[in-house]
């Protein structure tokens, strides 16, 4: 039996000229096709309509080649004439750029600069300048790890806890950030996880190793209340659960990570470890409120979604701090925009706790300029001369009502991201 044989994929000039030499006459049709539409950017099903609009029997030539995967990978085209030059994404992460010339036939690949620089003549024309300015963002990232795999795109949690737990399992001195972080770890100023009686790494593991042994003679039903006291002479405080059965998961988890770090076990741990206790979610326009809101401008679905989603959060962080072992109560604030002229609705109040919920209320801070609050509802278009100032009046109003900062906050549409990011910027938060 033959040995498969592994092949090298061919490019996508390469793809290209097979085609043009074996259906030359075709492919030129078509894509003259593409040239006859003039100057201008034309999408992937731009592409594949004038493919299909192209006589039959050339269309069922092309499919027999490479080509048609060419175009059904492909993301956009830029046509100058006679270019017309493909981005094409053949797999995630991964892109390739070719330009041919209809008119002599001739077929090169790109580089991202030049691709660039091509799309850019769509607007300025030719010109060539040394002197462009450039911004160099590597230093920023030197440091950082980075996905080589296609794999790992949109898995970005599961790619650092590799690379966390790998850092750990390869040198020993990248566990003491974890039990600093676990040291540190407080809640309105109550300690929580680890006190100071534990100083080190091999001090944790040991005292570990006692709260199994100890946690094994208990029922695993019995509540941390009852072994609190001599957890906390170890050194051991609340947060690693409820009961002694949730407990020893948790010790169990730590001890694995200690002796043999694993990115499943560290992400499970540090999932189940307290530290989202107060949550903002940013949603500036339109006129946000629970009643007789629907319809006006600017307001619609985002509305019903994050009340939707802000009652679901309560009770699943409700749930999270009893396993916790916490007694603790979460706030959700809803930051939005305060409009004095209310058309009769709530927007002109400042604070309105959400029906369904116990812990959860909108919070209304209205947009100022130099001559005072604004009055009336703007167009969400026109909002963000408005959200630097925004931002800075939520702070303080976000602070009175946390007590406090934010432990996570969550952006909705655009300009929720962008005051989310300042403050998350500010106040050194997690933004999501």
């Amino acid at each position: 039996m033959a040995t498969p044989r592994l092949e090298r994929l061919r490019s996508m000039r390469e793809r290209v000229e097979d085609t043009l030499h074996e259906h030359r006459n075709y492919l030129v049709s078509l894509l003259s096709k593409y040239v006859a539409q003039g100057k201008g950017i034309l999408q992937q099903h731009h592409l594949l309509d004038a493919f299909e609009a192209i006589e039959d029997d050339a269309r069922k030539r092309l499919s027999e080649g490479l080509f048609l995967e060419v175009l059904k990978s492909s993301q956009e085209a830029i046509v100058l004439p006679p270019f017309v030059a493909i981005a094409v994404r053949p797999r995630p992460g991964v892109w390739e750029y070719v330009r041919v010339n209809v008119y002599e036939l001739s077929v090169e690949q790109l580089n991202v600069s030049e691709y660039l620089r091509f799309k850019e003549e769509l607007v300025n024309g030719y010109f060539h300048d040394s002197h462009v300015l450039e911004l160099d963002f590597e230093p920023f990232n030197a440091n950082y790890p980075k996905p080589t795999r296609s794999s790992s795109i949109g898995n970005g949690v599961q790619f650092l806890n590799r690379h966390l737990s790998s850092s750990m399992f390869h040198n020993r001195d990248c566990l003491d950030p974890l039990l600093d972080f676990l040291r540190a770890h407080k809640h309105k100023g109550h300690v929580l996880m680890v006190n100071d009686r534990i100083q080190s790494t091999s001090r944790l593991q040991s005292v570990l190793s006692k709260a199994e042994d100890y946690l094994l003679k208990l029922p695993a039903d019995t509540p941390y209340s009852q072994f609190a006291n001599q957890f906390q002479e170890m050194g051991l405080e609340k947060g690693w659960g409820d009961t002694a059965e949730r407990v020893l998961e948790m010790i169990h988890l730590l001890l694995d990570i200690l002796q043999a770090p694993d990115p499943s076990t560290l992400e499970t741990f540090l999932g189940r470890v307290p530290m989202v206790f107060n949550v903002v979610i940013f949603s500036p326009h339109g006129y946000f409120g629970q009643a007789n809101v629907l319809g006006l401008p600017d307001t619609g679905g985002q509305v019903v979604y994050i009340l939707d989603q802000v009652r679901a959060l309560e009770n699943e962080m409700l749930l999270r701090m009893q396993k916790q072992g916490l007694d603790v109560d979460p706030k959700i604030l809803i930051v939005t925009r305060l409009i004095p002229e209310a058309k009769g609705t709530t927007v002109n109040q400042r604070l309105e706790r959400v029906s369904g919920t116990q812990h959860t209320y909108i919070l209304r801070v209205p947009f100022q300029n130099e001559k005072g609050v604004l009055r009336k509802w703007i167009s969400r278009f026109d909002v963000w001369p408005y959200l630097e100032r925004f931002a800075e009046d939520a702070i303080s109003e976000i602070v009175a009502e946390l007590q406090g900062t934010p432990d996570f906050i969550i952006g909705n549409y655009s300009d929720g991201n962008l005051v989310a990011s300042l403050l998350a910027c500010k106040l050194g938060i997690t933004q999501a």
